[in-house]
């Protein structure tokens, strides 16, 4: 592939979502000199921090950099002050609903992945979980979080519908994506009961005949969210909507041991959002302790919709490498945890030196020092 030019929004949030940015620039600029792409990087406001500076949690300056981008790379949005309060009229969550909306980012795309070397962090049992690896795609802007809502007398409603071509979309995306993995595909859905449910099924079902390497199987939400926890191994590509996307990613997200670790990605027909899967940890925020590796594993994820699957792969080998190497931060380390910025250099020098070179250091540690 020749040198690309590549304009990115970068919109660090709030609490530690500025740290883990930080670092995943240092990792796409450590691209940009191995491989002479050019990033463009346009630095905006968004959530609590674009609430306290302009009383809107997504400023007009900052949808309109984000409709120019190339790609959106989001750190994390949220603070206690806005989370505690239920009287707070504006809310940092309302600008990243309407930057989905605005954007039309209609397929929520996570991949979870047990790392052999991480077993131990998840609460589950290491032979349930060992070479689980899935790509779950959660339609994200259809379904009952947009429908119609409100109250009665007595009562409230929120309706769910969808439309043909809502599903269509996304699962044309979710088949693709199978035949270069597994070649499996699910269905997550209660077409036993929801009428929105039987659609999806239709849909699919008429769908399928295109990708024939395809093997596609049906499952309903409750027995899924089981065998997440009884055999998450079984799954590739899980295909669903907004709502049971929501709460079965979550659940699949505690099998990788840390929410430090999950990418996701968020599409439409011209715009790509990348950020990490976890919060904005106000907690931890000033104090190096951050995993920036969710959000280095979200330029991978950028970088794969570039079409720069070298380049992605050499920070995925990185990120696997730092893994192996335990050069961890607290959650994933509490002896001798390094920092935030200790984890984004080694993995930046990483992709800078090729992984070869920086293989063949004689003394890891030594690696590290020199980094560091």
């Amino acid at each position: 592939m020749g040198v690309l030019t590549k304009r990115i929004a970068v919109l660090p949030g709030d609490g530690i979502g500025p740290e883990v940015c930080t670092e995943a620039i240092k990792v796409l600029e450590a691209v940009s000199e191995r491989f002479g792409h050019q990033f463009e990087l346009d630095v905006q406001l968004m959530g609590a921090c674009a609430i306290d500076a302009t009383g809107d949690p997504l400023p007009e300056s900052t949808l309109q950099a984000c409709f120019e981008a190339d790609a959106i790379l989001l750190g994390a949005i949220g603070d206690p002050k806005y989370d505690n309060n239920p009287a707070a009229k504006v809310r940092p969550e309302q600008g990243l609903l309407r930057l989905r909306k605005s954007l039309g980012l209609f397929a929520n795309i996570r991949p979870v992945t047990a790392y052999d070397v991480l077993l131990e962090h998840s609460p589950l049992k290491a032979d349930r979980i060992q070479g689980a690896d899935m790509l779950i795609y959660r339609e994200l802007t259809g379904g009952i979080y947009f429908g119609e809502k409100g109250r009665t007398a007595d009562g409230a409603y929120d309706h769910c519908t969808y439309t043909r071509e809502e599903i269509v979309r996304i699962a044309h995306l979710a088949f693709q994506s199978a035949t270069t993995r597994r070649n499996k595909l699910t269905l997550v859905d209660k077409a036993n009961v929801l009428e929105t449910s039987r659609l999806w099924r239709e849909v699919v079902q008429q769908i399928a005949p295109e990708y024939p390497s395809v093997a596609v199987d049906y499952l309903f939400v409750d027995n899924a969210a089981m065998q997440m926890i009884l055999n998450p191994k079984q799954f590739d590509v899980i295909l669903t909507e907004n709502m049971f996307g929501d709460i079965i990613s979550d659940e699949a997200s505690v099998i990788a041991g840390s929410l430090g670790l999950l990418p996701s990605a968020s599409v439409g027909e011209t715009a790509a959002m990348f950020e990490p899967i976890h919060g904005s940890y106000p907690q931890a925020k000033g104090k190096g302790i951050a995993n920036p590796i969710a959000t280095i594993l979200s330029v991978a994820m950028m970088l794969e919709h570039f079409g720069m699957q070298e380049e992605a792969d050499l920070v995925k080998e990185a990120v696997d490498y730092t893994l192996d190497k335990n050069v961890l931060t607290p959650e994933l380390r509490a002896d001798h945890p390094f920092t935030t910025e200790q984890v984004g250099a080694f993995i930046a020098n990483y992709v800078q030196e090729g992984g070869e070179s920086f293989r063949h250091l004689k003394n890891i540690e030594i690696g590290i020092s020199t980094i560091i």
